[in-house]
């Protein structure tokens, strides 16, 4: 605790404006202070002061609020341009309608109007700016000159971009012609700047300012519709820019700080009735827990008469942390937070107090809520009797007896007697005070009249953290003790993350990494003792002979991955929620354990969403560009449908070529499903990330280790490397020897290409530092392929199975090329050899595997095209072909195989 720092309340400290007051003790409330009254810290007596360091605050803050109202801001802009280009004929109705109407407006009227407006729109903003110079509120106006000046700019540059580069649309919805061919502004050039500083400064959170500026704001915009200098659509984007550039200022360089300090909390309790001596922050308290939650700043204040009080003072920063993560959670979890995302100060006041008096209404201990008052507009403070003692997660695991955790449960009864919900039952939510009483605190997230799935998340909740302190077996035990079985039984369907608090699922996952890590050591030591063992036992096996050597080795081989498994199994471990279900079905085995729904969106579903979209729009996009009119016309069916075949079975060649380098049981038809599935997962992610994460994913599911899941599909990758090459060079060189009309030779291009490759290879290896960072980074890819390539080495049937596949997927994507350019080929037109479509094919996909794009989009197409061009194909044939070979195997495949991954993922195997 560092020394106290006197903070006098005579110092020249900001005046917190107002402040309404509920006080709980109405004989402390003196007749000189009524409610209502503005706040002065002159008042304090000499010997008043904050004890321990307040912390700088900062001179000013970004304001979640401020960033929404941007947003929001954006989006209205974009969708009013969105109406004006689409809508047309709605807007230019809207203008016949309203010039109409007010054709028959006196002209006398009109001239009046439009001079008091002129005059006005100017002269207000000075005098409110003049208002807060009296008041020594100069930041604020600073704010808004350069809002002004910003809004200026973006009312140039939307004037330039829609006079010029704007479709029709949008300047006949947002000008009017003018004598001469000329037309008005489609944003004014003095209006956007005022709003935008009004907006900043705060004009309207201030009532007759802010009548006055309406007043002004539409007196204008009616004389400027009525004299036909602006349009409907104009006046709304004018607003529309002011309104965002002010929120974009403000939260880009930040609002000023109005956080009360320790002062103005002094001022606020003899507003109240109290005589404040000191205030200490609690964290700095003798005996204060010292993991505070955030939920406002404490104080331990000590009055000249009377038992000290606790405070907490709430400001809007404060009550907007985590404003991003509640409104995501309210997103995507069903109906049980009812908690707004942004709540009023005077709500959050009211709830907290509303919430304290009902908890104490049902018998549970519950500081004593004795006042609440305003600290100004921008914060409030709550104060209860003080309660000398230390939070749960403050206590010492040897000092949490089974009567304090029996307490706990008892308050949460009495809460749940009346349908109260706490909603953060966390260890700093819980104070154990001198005697060993428990206190609920923290009530302002709670609810009243809570329904039944809230009440029992809260029993979940106080499972799980006093679980993590005293064991699975005593939380259960005094959950018991207290509620009885059936009410500890109905609460394992929530007993789940996503229903837990934020705070305990981090300490879960925690505990996850330690579990693992545990894991990891046991099996690096195991397999080092039979590392050990083995080298023992091959020095005792050296003259036994080799054939009894390498039989002794395969044995030992297969002894060593049991003794891994074996060590595997024994260290592994029960994660905390599932030791307490299997406690809580000791008591009552038929308690329903199935999950409850709790998520209304589940980042799968998102990314579900987000990748059809992908895929649609470019599925759209490839669509709108091809002639379907010639496709349909020309395609001889017969050889459509055998392309088709061929492309249905290459996702059984995949899947034979995956399983091939799975040593371990994996079911054939699941992992067919799972490679149609990639052809979904591929349209949204480069061709060469998508597939390898999924299969890796598959395996996992599929129970092969994860350490294993990744070598096999490395390993297949790496075979699948290694085929593509040869091939690649078998191909063409076969093509080079073939007389065939083209004007490629392959057979040069290979040996080039080889020849490049060497180069680099010899490059790379003669300079150490490429050389280096090379082999660093093939070693780190392939650290367990290659024990993985050995094991299926040893397996022939496996071995073959991987290459069979191999080499048959790539025949049956070569047949399926080839009988999409069959399909349009004429009498006339060149036949091309197997070999000669191989390569334009291999060359195709290794491009698509390198481009950066979803499915290789636009690098196959052209590598693809191009390549059957120079082997002689005409360029009327092989467009069509290419774009029938991509329909059948990447566009076609879509739906099945978003089918498929829905499927795996409802059966857990993704």
């Amino acid at each position: 605790m560092q020394p106290p720092k006197a903070a006098d309340a005579s110092d020249d400290e900001p005046r917190p404006e107002g402040g309404g007051q509920e006080p709980g003790a109405g004989p402390r409330t003196p007749p000189d202070h009524p409610a209502g009254s503005t706040l002065s810290t002159s008042e304090a007596a000499p010997s008043e002061r904050v004890s321990g360091d307040e912390p700088l605050l900062p001179a000013r803050v970004h304001r979640p609020s401020d960033l929404m109202r941007l947003l929001i801001g954006v989006l209205a802009v974009v969708v009013l341009f969105a109406v004006a280009a689409f809508a047309h004929g709605t807007t230019a109705g809207l203008e016949q309608d309203i010039n109409k109407g007010t054709g028959q407006a006196p002209d006398l009227l009109i001239k009046i109007a439009g001079l008091v407006s002129s005059i006005a729109v100017l002269l207000v903003p000075v005098a409110f700016a003049i208002e807060r110079l009296i008041k020594r509120d100069g930041l604020r106006i600073a704010d808004g000159v350069l809002a002004a000046v910003l809004a200026h700019g973006v009312t140039l540059a939307t004037d330039l971009w829609v006079s010029n580069s704007a479709p029709g649309t949008i300047q006949d919805a947002l000008t009017q012609p003018q004598p001469g061919q000329a037309l008005t502004d489609p944003v004014h050039g003095y209006l956007a700047p005022v709003i935008a500083y009004m907006t900043a400064v705060g004009m309207a959170r201030r009532p007759r300012w802010r009548v006055v500026l309406w007043v002004v704001l539409l007196l204008d915009a009616f004389t400027m519709l009525v004299g036909g200098y602006t349009t409907p659509l104009s006046i709304i984007l004018t607003v529309l820019i002011g309104w965002t550039v002010a929120y974009g200022t403000l939260y880009a360089v930040g609002s000023p700080n109005v956080r009360p300090t320790g002062q103005h909390l002094m001022a606020g309790l003899r507003h109240v009735g109290f005589r404040p001596v000191t205030a200490m922050r609690a964290d700095d308290a003798p005996d204060a827990g010292g993991d505070q939650n955030d939920r406002g700043r404490r104080y331990v204040v000590s009055l000249e008469d009377g038992p000290p009080l606790d405070v907490t003072v709430v400001d809007r920063e404060q009550q907007a942390q985590g404003f991003f993560y509640r409104v995501w959670r309210r997103l995507t979890l069903r109906g049980i937070t009812q908690r707004r995302s942004i709540q009023s100060l005077r709500q959050a006041l009211e709830q907290e107090a509303l919430l304290a008096y009902a908890a104490i209404a049902a018998g549970a201990n519950a500081p004593k809520l004795i006042a609440t008052s305003e600290l100004g507009p921008d914060a409030v403070m709550l104060v209860y009797e003080h309660i000398g003692g230390r939070s749960l997660d403050a206590v010492e695991d040897s000092e949490i007896t089974d009567d304090l955790v029996r307490g706990a449960w008892r308050q949460v009864r009495a809460l749940q007697s009346r349908r109260i919900a706490h909603r953060r039952l966390t260890g700093d939510a819980i104070l154990v005070d001198r005697s060993g009483k428990v206190f609920v605190t923290d009530l302002r997230g709670g609810e009243i009249a809570a329904g039944d799935l809230v009440l029992r998340m809260d029993i979940a909740q106080l499972l799980t953290t006093t679980g993590l302190r005293v064991g699975p077996e005593r939380a259960v035990a005094a959950a018991l003790a207290v509620l009885g079985p059936d009410a500890v039984a109905d609460c394992l369907p929530l007993l789940q993350p996503i229903a837990l608090s934020r705070s305990t699922r981090a300490q879960l996952r925690r505990l996850a990494r330690e579990r693992s890590q545990r894991e990891r050591e046991a099996v690096l030591d195991a397999s080092d003792a039979a590392k050990r063992a083995r080298a023992q036992e091959a020095e005792r096996a050296h003259d036994a002979g080799r054939k009894s050597a390498r039989k002794s080795q395969r044995t030992e081989k297969q002894a060593e991955k049991r003794a891994l498994d074996d060590a595997l199994d024994e260290a592994r471990e029960e994660d905390l929620l599932s030791r307490i279900r299997q406690e809580v079905l000791l008591i009552r085995p038929q308690a329903p354990v199935e999950p409850v729904r709790l998520e209304r969106i589940k980042p799968r579903t998102l990314f579900s969403f987000i990748a059809g979209a992908i895929a649609a729009y470019f599925l759209i996009s490839q669509v709108t560009e091809a002639d379907f009119g010639a496709v349909v016309e020309e395609a001889e069916w017969g050889w459509v449908a055998a392309a088709l075949g061929f492309s249905a079975l290459s996702y059984i060649a995949a899947a034979m070529s995956l399983l091939g380098f799975v040593p371990e049981r994996v079911p054939f038809g699941k992992t067919v499903l799972a490679q149609v599935a990639g052809s979904f997962v591929k349209i949204v992610a480069p061709a060469a990330v998508g597939g390898v994460a999924l299969n890796t994913r598959f395996l996992q599911r599929a129970g092969v280790r994860p350490g294993l899941a990744v070598a096999s599909v490395g390993a297949s990758q790496l075979f699948g490397l290694g085929c593509h090459i040869l091939l690649l060079a078998a191909f063409g060189y076969l093509t080079g020897t073939e007389k065939t009309p083209s004007s490629l030779t392959p057979s040069r291009t290979v040996i080039a290409g080889l020849l490049t490759v060497a180069v680099l290879v010899l490059v790379v290896t003669a300079i150490p530092f490429l050389r280096k960072f090379v082999v660093t980074r093939v070693r780190s890819l392939f650290a367990g392929v290659v024990p993985r390539m050995l094991d299926v080495v040893q397996r022939p049937q496996k071995l073959f199975t991987g290459i069979g596949g191999m080499l048959l997927l790539t025949g049956l994507f070569v047949m399926c090329l080839d009988a999409s350019v069959r399909a349009f080929s004429g009498p006339d037109t060149p036949h091309l050899s197997y070999a000669s479509i191989a390569v334009v094919f291999l060359a195709g996909n290794a491009l698509g595997s390198a481009a950066p794009t979803p499915g290789g989009m636009g690098a196959v197409e052209g590598a693809l095209t191009l390549g059957l061009i120079a082997v002689g194909l005409p360029k009327e044939v092989a467009a069509p072909a290419v774009l029938l070979y991509r329909l059948l195997t990447l566009w076609l495949p879509v739906l099945p195989g978003w089918l498929c991954f829905n499927h795996l993922t409802r059966k857990g195997e993704l």
